[in-house]
């Protein structure tokens, strides 16, 4: 029976024109914005490929010179764009493309394709998410708005309950007639984007579980939306009502909600300055050993214990260059300084995350636009990850350079010139994404308010079903 109310609804669907209109537009515009993306995708990734081969091949191709200098010379640490970014880009064009690595400085990330972008930006990029996050439901909600009403306006609802059909049973062919038409559409933007992914010569990070989870948290999505629409539709009388009613509810989990738990979140837990958080840096950097200044109080009171911890009389006594083992020396108390700081920056978007889970309360968006950017690597969370990576690739890399220049030079031999086979010999910059695994267990909380609201949208199905 529920078979074929399900069927009967999504026949009836596909003879109302405006449904086919609206799925044909739909499909048009997911269709479009997978191209756009899949262009795009592959326009960054060669330009990722090229900028990265680049800057490794200016690195190796330095010229003999101290190790120190080359530290100053730097170098760039590029961040990947994953396969899922096809679907969801996420916040990859807020957070930058790469990191300059250098001696004594952790750099922010760079490049930001939003900087490159005109005005008309603001309004909104085509890409697969959008369609999927803010258009699905709308069509939902034009499919599912008079389903209960135009039984009570016909006088038809009261002609099946006379004959002894179950409201629940006649409750969930409606849905299956709904869910059917927005499970073939997803299920087709997914199957084209696998086409594209397939066709790139690099699959980078592609992780088809991933791929599969993601397509699940949209469904799960999209069947609290049809609860909501029934549920409206179910305890209204007129049909005007309902879609005014579901149209003010999709304004408010899509549009209101997240940016209302945004302003929310940076009023109770704002970031600092950039001109704040590199004076405190500043400050606690010169509280320190400063590797470039032998005459500070930090650095006479390190030689002092240098010299006490080897049993010499001098620093020419020492067994290694003194310049750059303090340099070394300098650098991690440096980076110490900038642990502690971003520390503080990290428990300052943990904090925010809890507000934004909270708000996932009021609002189902937010859980599926969290999951959805977590498993396509393009949260905050994986770009905060790629930053720490760099960072500890900074550090290897400073550590190896002053290490040649301590232990390959006498004391105040500031001539000294490194091979560049050194250069070589240090290994590029490589960084793996978190595996789907962390990312769902890092995304735990996510993944229950979404279950939470899928379990509470269909009980209030349920209980709406029995008060008609």
């Amino acid at each position: 029976m529920i078979k074929k109310i399900a069927l009967k609804e999504f026949k009836e669907n596909l003879r109302e024109g405006r449904f086919r209109v609206s799925v044909i537009i739909v499909l048009l515009l997911l269709i479009m914005a997978a191209w756009l993306s899949y262009d795009y995708y592959a326009s960054v990734q060669q330009q990722h490929s090229a900028a990265k081969e680049n800057a490794r091949n200016i690195w190796v191709s330095q010229d003999d010179k101290n190790p120190h200098s080359a530290a100053h010379y730097g170098t760039y640490a590029f961040k990947p764009k994953y396969p899922l970014a096809l679907i969801d880009p996420g916040v990859d064009k807020y957070s930058g493309i790469s990191i300059f690595l250098e001696a004594h400085n952790r750099n922010e990330s760079q490049y930001m394709a939003a900087a490159d972008q005109t005005g008309l930006a603001r309004f909104g990029d085509l890409t697969p998410d959008f369609i999927l996050l803010f258009i699905i439901p709308l069509l939902i909600i034009l499919v599912a708005y008079n389903s209960f009403t135009r039984e009570k306006e016909q006088g038809t609802l009261q002609l099946l309950k006379s004959q002894g059909l179950s409201l629940w049973k006649l409750t969930l062919g409606k849905w299956g007639g709904i869910f059917l038409p927005v499970l073939i559409i997803t299920t087709g933007l997914f199957v084209i984007a696998t086409i594209f992914l397939s066709g790139l010569s690099d699959f980078g990070q592609l992780s088809y579980i991933a791929l599969i989870i993601m397509f699940l948290v949209y469904l799960c999505y999209y069947a609290i939306i049809i609860n909501i629409s029934l549920v409206v539709s179910a305890l209204t009388k007129q049909s005007g009502i309902s879609l005014v009613i579901l149209l003010a509810v999709w304004i408010l989990i899509c549009l209101a909600m997240p940016k209302a738990s945004s302003n929310l979140a940076d009023t109770i837990y704002p970031y600092p300055s950039r001109q704040a958080f590199a004076t405190e840096v500043e400050k606690d950097k010169k509280a320190g050993l400063d590797g470039h200044n032998p005459w500070s109080q930090a650095a006479k009171d390190f030689e002092r214990e240098t010299l006490e911890e080897y049993g010499v009389d001098s620093l020419s006594q020492l067994p290694f260059n003194f310049d750059g083992y303090r340099m070394q020396k300098g650098e991690e108390h440096e980076a110490q300084v900038y642990f502690k700081h971003y520390t503080k920056l990290k428990e300052t978007y943990k904090q925010q995350t809890k507000v934004y889970q909270a708000s996932a309360l009021l609002s189902p968006f937010l859980p599926a636009r969290f999951l959805s950017m977590a498993l396509a690597r393009t949260d905050y969370g994986t770009h905060w990850d790629f930053a720490d990576a760099a960072e500890n690739y900074r550090l290897e890399l400073q550590r190896a350079l002053n290490t040649d220049f301590a232990e390959n030079s006498s004391y105040g031999d500031w001539a000294y010139r490194a091979d560049k086979k050194l250069w070589k010999d240090i290994p590029d910059f490589s960084y793996i994404p978190p595996t789907t695994a962390e990312v769902m267990q890092n995304n735990w909380s996510s993944f229950v308010l979404l279950f939470l609201w899928l379990f509470a949208s269909f009980g209030g199905l349920k209980l709406t079903t029995h008060k008609i």
